[in-house]
């Protein structure tokens, strides 16, 4: 029968856990806040450099999910007569939700 050597035991699981900590994945945040008034929206958009996120308003709520960490810019479009409203540098960390609070919409 043959002895397990302890420093190749060793050796094999610290390369086993190294391996599986490379393919851990991305943890998401989120944006959410609401609109008012609720009927005078159309969209929410949120951009940040490359990433463009959408949503739609529900009884003046919005929620983005899986958002990456950064920074980000949230676009309100705004049905007539309303006008359409940014919150600029809204920031997103990773496994947390932003709330941007009320957004009042303008005439």
């Amino acid at each position: 029968m043959k002895k397990n050597n302890p420093t190749a035991q060793f050796l094999a699981t610290t390369i086993l856990l190294m391996a599986l900590l490379a393919f851990t994945s991305t943890r998401f945040g989120g944006i959410r806040g609401t609109v008012s008034p609720a009927d005078g929206v159309i969209q929410i958009v949120a951009i940040a450099s490359s990433d463009t996120l959408k949503t739609n308003v529900t009884d003046g709520k919005f929620t983005l999910s899986n958002v990456k960490k950064g920074t980000y810019t949230i676009w309100v479009k705004a049905k007539a007569p309303y006008k359409d409203t940014t919150v600029e540098t809204v920031a997103v960390i990773d496994s947390a939700i932003t709330d941007v609070g009320e957004i009042k919409l303008q005439q």
